[in-house]
């Protein structure tokens, strides 16, 4: 691995210390919209050396995203998904896999159970909460369970 020249840590480390300084400086702004407008005012990434291009700026470009990979796939993704569970259904219980009509199999995973009058093409809504967690709620009851798609 080759070291990188002294100057350039040195140059990098001036502009982390002057975005960090901008920061101290925001947090002691007491009123909230001028604290986050503060806060907006700091140039991202400005004043780095590496942004030119190399191996630095691939590093710093690497470190910058670094922990948002889970992030943006969330955001590309839908936050729930209709559909219907074909034909008779009366419930769930652990570890149950439920069929859906757009071909999406699910399992229930936390354990829970439910017992519903039995009805026919029941519509359900599979849902992301803000943590990630998945759960299918049954239309027109307050009934849900926490799933995990198998198929």
């Amino acid at each position: 691995m080759k070291a990188l020249p002294l100057a350039v840590l040195l140059l990098a480390s001036g502009s982390a210390l002057a975005n960090d300084a901008a920061i101290l400086k925001c947090r002691a702004v007491s009123d909230v919209a001028a604290r986050v407008a503060c806060y907006d005012a700091i140039p991202v990434g400005a004043a780095r050396p590496a942004a030119a291009g190399g191996p630095v700026a691939a590093a710093a470009t690497a470190e910058e995203h670094f922990g948002m990979e889970a992030v943006k796939q969330r955001e590309a993704q839908p936050k729930s998904v209709q559909s219907t569970i074909v034909g008779s259904f009366d419930g769930w219980g652990p570890g149950s896999q439920i069929r859906l009509a757009n071909g999406q199999v699910w399992r229930v995973i936390d354990g829970s159970d439910a017992v519903l009058a039995p009805r026919n093409d029941v519509k359900v809504s599979i849902e992301r909460n803000l943590l990630g967690t998945i759960f299918m709620r049954v239309d027109g009851t307050n009934a849900s369970a926490k799933v995990r798609r198998v198929q």
